[in-house]
């Protein structure tokens, strides 16, 4: 994991460019792992949108049991350029953190609605 860093030659942002970060709270519909990777899931997310999105995200070994994340809200970059990840589509990063062989998805501390925006 990256320490925080206050020099700028770093590579800080400015507060404008972080405002083009969009944050935005969705909830995971469905869970199920890539056929050919041990890392990948394909989640299907609800951003209160017309259709859910689809997620490629490399986390799969932290979550054996894939009903622990389904039901759940977790914020998610959402306005990343779609990449494909082993032929797969993926239109948004769920935010997680790490350290040694520990994960930690970022979750809210009370109910937000899946589509809410984060400031």
């Amino acid at each position: 994991m990256n320490q925080i860093s206050t020099n700028p030659a770093e590579g800080n942002i400015t507060f404008d460019d972080f405002q083009k970060v969009h944050i935005t709270i969705g909830k995971i519909l469905s869970a199920e792992k890539v056929e050919g990777s041990e890392k990948l899931l394909k989640l299907s997310v609800d951003f209160a949108e017309s259709s859910p999105r689809q997620v490629v995200s490399g986390i799969a070994k932290y979550f054996p049991d894939l009903t622990v994340l389904v039901g759940n809200h977790f914020p998610f970059v959402t306005n990343l350029e779609p990449r494909k990840i082993m032929g797969l589509e993926s239109q948004a990063m769920i935010l997680a953190g790490s350290h040694d062989v520990n994960l930690a998805l970022l979750k809210p501390t009370t109910d937000i609605p899946a589509g809410t925006r984060l400031s």
